[in-house]
């Protein structure tokens, strides 16, 4: 996990200042059915929200912990996040990730091997979840830098 954590803190700290300089037209520029670069920025906030609910619950509710999916597309639109001031969004995504990257710093051994059921029934563990978690940013990152 160590590995999966430093990549994490990299990449927040190479982001949280590289957002707001991106010019307002490249951040709210829409293509035909899909979402924005602003809007990717706000779905990582949504996911954020989501995962650290998830990284906390599983170490007091009933085992295997059932995964509950959200709609990541309602949310977004819900949200709002396309009128929200990009500074704003940025430190949102900022502080709710700082707080993942400390829950994981001291997630034991022990909560990594907790079994995870998916809505499709398959079972994974929290290892999984928090490594896709870090892999899913970084991808979503890479959008909205292209």
């Amino acid at each position: 996990m160590e590995d999966v954590i430093l990549k994490f803190e990299k990449l927040l700290k190479e982001n949280v200042n590289y957002f707001p300089e991106i010019s307002p037209n490249i951040l709210e520029e829409r293509k035909p059915g899909k979402w924005s670069k602003k809007e990717i920025l706000g779905h990582l906030v949504d996911s954020a929200v989501h995962n650290l609910v998830r990284f906390t619950e599983i170490n007091y509710t009933e085992k295997p912990y059932k995964h509950r999916p959200y709609n990541q597309i309602d949310l977004v639109n819900l949200n709002q996040y396309q009128e929200m001031d990009i500074d704003e969004l940025t430190q949102l995504w900022f502080v709710l990730n700082n707080q993942i990257a400390r829950i994981m710093k001291f997630v034991t051994e022990e909560a990594l091997n907790y079994k995870i059921v998916l809505s499709d029934e398959s079972v994974i563990d929290l290892r999984f979840l928090m490594t896709d978690y870090v892999e899913h940013l970084e991808h979503h990152i890479n959008q909205i830098k292209s």
